[in-house]
């Protein structure tokens, strides 16, 4: 197969940049695009000519460092397959054809050069709360703590983003909602996860923000490109995460003089909540009876002891 690759040239992020036309001839259907694309570059060197910088590392679909565009969709239009997996078989009816390939289009992904971008505000991202608190020592027994299934399930689907950026390509708003959704419901969902949960999800988002990423307004493009098929859903459950930890950040407790208050749960349930309501009123009309009565003779109250007037 013979192609014409339509690619984007720039040697640095201050540099101007612009679409540059290679040949490439004898491209067989068992290549992969990299393949391809270090094939061109061979070719390239021999020539004396500088070669198309482009990024990879596992060429397995695991790192998610080999992703740019291609014809305009992220990792090339295969469902749930990374650039580095595209084999050239999927372009023989683009035989003789132009191909273009460019990087991620992102004001957060400044292109250092070619078909590199600095993808380093998705760590800045992780470091902000992509973390848990774990005692040091020796390995626990690995049924020390149970995780339900359901939980299990949705932590291991969330865990699968291998933070290529392909869904902050794809956004019409270069969103990183995914992504930060993925990596907060990877943990939130876990009970080694929640002590951190609600300063997580916190830090996380504010995170997201301070990169310059934009906002999601619900375009799909993200699931559609990912190659670990990362769910909108995740989305979701990073929203309700968020008003959670606003609320329980602004949340003060309601506190009752002279009332001893046992601590609720907020997961307890109707017949918790019923039970201490009704506790705390008996403690109260027992309480304020006999310090009632105990004023009332002429005595005093020391550390919520009622002392008789000698």
């Amino acid at each position: 197969m013979n192609f014409t690759l339509k690619i984007w040239r720039q040697q640095s992020a201050n540099a101007s940049g612009k679409f540059v036309n290679y040949q490439i001839k004898d491209v067989t259907p068992e290549m992969s695009f990299l393949e391809m694309l270090d094939a061109l570059n061979e070719d390239l060197i021999n020539r004396g000519e500088p070669p198309v910088a482009f990024e990879h590392d596992c060429r397995e679909g695991i790192c998610g460092s080999c992703g740019f565009l291609i014809n305009g969709v992220a990792h090339g239009g295969q469902r749930g397959t990374t650039v580095c997996q595209l084999s050239m078989r999927f372009f023989k009816d683009k035989d003789g054809e132009a191909l273009t390939l460019e990087p991620w289009r992102a004001r957060a992904f400044p292109i250092v050069r070619d078909l590199i971008v600095n993808r380093s505000a998705f760590d800045r991202i992780i470091q902000a709360g992509g973390f848990i608190s774990a005692p040091t020592g020796s390995a626990p027994d690995a049924n020390a703590i149970l995780v339900p299934k359901e939980a299990a399930d949705t932590g291991f689907d969330a865990a699968a983003c291998i933070g290529c950026g392909a869904c902050v390509a794809a956004c019409p708003n270069a969103a990183a909602m995914l992504f930060t959704s993925a990596k907060i419901t990877h943990l939130n969902s876990l009970p080694q996860g929640q002590p951190q949960r609600d300063e997580r999800t916190l830090s996380m988002v504010v995170a997201m923000a301070n990169e310059g990423f934009g906002s999601c307004t619900n375009h799909g493009e993200c699931e559609a490109v990912c190659p670990k098929e990362i769910p909108l859903e995740f989305i979701g459950k990073m929203n309700r995460d968020l008003i959670r930890a606003l609320w329980h950040r602004h949340r003060e407790p309601l506190v009752i003089p002279s009332v001893v208050q046992e601590p609720f749960h907020e997961h307890a349930g109707p017949d918790a909540e019923e039970s201490l309501t009704l506790g705390t009123s008996e403690k109260t009309s027992d309480q304020s009876h006999v310090n009632g009565h105990a004023l009332a003779n002429g005595g005093r109250k020391e550390n919520g002891i009622d002392h008789p007037q000698p």
